[in-house]
């Protein structure tokens, strides 16, 4: 394969992928659209949300899609919990919603790894696991932006001399209008886990590796002391080593049925753009205390 440049002007590629440091990423979607190719972009799609809407913008005057790699929000679960969540009965009215994706990075790579080059990442652990605590909460809370929103960065880090440090320990709490409240915890300092725990008037669920699935063919969540399992395929109870139903394929195939169909879909950059104006926020609310 060529350069990049290459890449993007060949007659014979219709889309890229941008898996690129967020800080280099603004420039290659612009060029990318610019030259026709849709693009699906890595997390966090841009330093800030100004950033995020130029890159939206230029998909759309070029009338190329645009859609930001969170590979859960592809996942046949995610269709079986918003049945559950609109259905007025099985969790009713949302009251809380909490979420927590974390991981211990080894202290004998912290000058090497980009996730704390502020040059490279400068959102740290809000935009390396927290894009997908404040993409959930979206997600469950239809798209509604909180009234309030408080964060706390509790541990930070540079990678080196002149680098300015980013969050390695995060938490924040939203308040919505109706008075729904969200928190969520990230970081690189603690072991794995990855859950979001949804509390309802009538009943609550919990999603357990809400980010990374356990088994791609039998994603499960539990329901009001329910364990529930998602069907994904036609295999159902005879499933093989295959990654067809997988959430990162589901998020691929995806992608290339809406370029094929000719239209865009105007959902996926706008959940983007709502995501990087949270992730905004969280870091802005942490400065003011």
């Amino acid at each position: 394969m060529g350069s990049y440049e290459e890449l993007i002007e060949s007659p014979n590629v219709d889309a890229v992928y941008l898996p690129l440091p967020t800080a280099l990423r603004r420039e290659w979607v612009l060029r990318a659209a610019a030259a026709g190719k849709h693009v699906l972009c890595e997390k966090p799609c841009g330093v800030n949300a100004a950033e995020m809407q130029e890159m939206i913008s230029a998909c759309k005057k070029n009338r190329v899609q645009f859609m930001d790699g969170v590979m859960f929000m592809h996942s046949p679960r995610m269709n079986r919990l918003r049945k559950v969540l609109d259905d007025g009965k099985s969790v009713g009215l949302i009251k809380r919603i909490t979420s927590n994706f974390s991981f211990r990075m080894a202290e004998n790579v912290y000058d090497s790894n980009i996730r704390i080059n502020s040059d490279l990442e400068p959102a740290g652990c809000v935009g390396d696991l927290g894009w997908y605590n404040i993409r959930f909460t979206l997600w469950a809370m239809n798209w509604r932006m909180p009234r309030e929103v408080r964060g706390h960065i509790l541990a930070e880090r540079s990678a080196g001399k002149g680098l300015a440090p980013v969050p390695m320990e995060y938490s924040a709490e939203w308040i919505f209008d109706d008075d729904t409240s969200a928190s969520f915890y990230c970081t690189f300092l603690a072991q794995y886990q990855n859950w979001v725990h949804v509390s309802g008037q009538k009943g609550w669920l919990l999603v357990p590796n809400f980010v990374h699935g356990a088994n791609s063919h039998e994603q499960t969540f539990e329901l009001n002391n329910e364990n529930v399992q998602v069907k994904c395929c036609k295999c159902w109870g005879r499933h093989n080593k295959s990654e067809e139903y997988s959430q990162h394929a589901c998020m691929m195939r995806n992608f290339a049925n809406q370029i094929r169909s000719g239209k865009l879909n105007e959902d996926w950059p706008m959940w983007a753009l709502k995501t990087q104006q949270m992730a905004d926020a969280c870091l802005k609310a942490a400065e003011k205390r």
